[in-house]
């Protein structure tokens, strides 16, 4: 089993935060965090691209190649796996490998079971090592109340349980019994997505949550805190808010195979 995969299965789940950029990634590592996942909606947005539309795999991997060789572990938001064939989302995965990650994130968007399933199926056999977490979008494209459909939801998970899945992600699942019932059905450690009006994570935890993901919560926030430190100094204020210095941006953003130059 993998130092990654054994985070899975720890005294306590594993809070993933999610980062979109050299940066981010490194500042959240420095905060004690030995895993960091990608967001796709942070790769989107930084390249002028729409989220979940199979249109960043060249942004991904760009940022992947950034991060993959940093002293933390990193797992990839990897949509759907940029393709329908599942010999190509294989090639992407192993690309993926090849520079470093140590984990992967599939996205099925409700469609075909059978797809989806030949897609982890795929990549594991091209990338043995990678952890597949399998995604199932029936609760966060579903009817938005939380809980979605629990048998639709569980006919999914057991079929990418069975083609070879290390995880199982339910973003959009919040109802803490639905939550435990699902926990009891899987064999595979079930992945929730934090929001602020759900489950606190020791909640999570003890319902036996095992990774907890951030998703683009933390993109969001920083963007949120831009525009309103923006507006602040508009408004003849001061800004509040923690503000890192430009030097310590700067070291954040350096890598070995790079040069900077001095001043803003």
């Amino acid at each position: 089993m993998s130092v990654f995969a054994d985070l899975h299965r720890g005294d306590e789940p594993l809070l993933l935060p999610n980062a979109w950029d050299h940066a981010s990634a490194t500042a959240l590592a420095a905060q004690g965090f030995r895993a960091i996942g990608t967001t796709s909606l942070g790769v989107a947005a930084a390249a002028g691209l729409a989220d979940g539309a199979s249109a960043t795999r060249d942004e991904t991997l760009r940022l992947a190649l950034a991060l993959g060789s940093q002293p933390y572990l990193l797992s990839v938001d990897a949509e759907d796996g940029y393709s329908e064939d599942p010999d190509e989302v294989a090639e992407f995965a192993r690309e993926l490998a090849c520079v470093g990650a140590v984990g992967i994130n599939l996205e099925d968007r409700l469609g075909s079971v059978a797809l989806h399933a030949a897609k982890i199926a795929a990549v594991k056999s091209a990338a043995p090592d990678l952890f597949v977490n399998a995604r199932t979008d029936t609760c966060w494209l579903g009817d938005g109340d939380g809980d979605g459909d629990g048998e639709e939801t569980t006919a999914r998970a057991d079929a990418y349980q069975r083609a070879g899945a290390d995880g199982v992600f339910v973003p959009g699942l919040t109802d803490p019994a639905d939550i435990a019932a699902l926990v009891e059905r899987l064999h595979a450690p079930l992945n929730i997505l934090y929001t602020p009006t759900g489950p606190t994570v020791p909640h999570l935890a003890d319902l036996g949550v095992r990774r907890v993901s951030l998703g683009s919560l933390l993109y969001r926030r920083a963007l949120g805190a831009a525009l309103e430190a923006a507006a602040e100094i508009r408004a003849g204020r001061a800004p509040h808010g923690a503000t890192p210095s430009y030097d310590e941006v700067d070291a954040l953003s350096r890598r070995g195979d790079l040069t900077h130059s001095d001043g803003p």
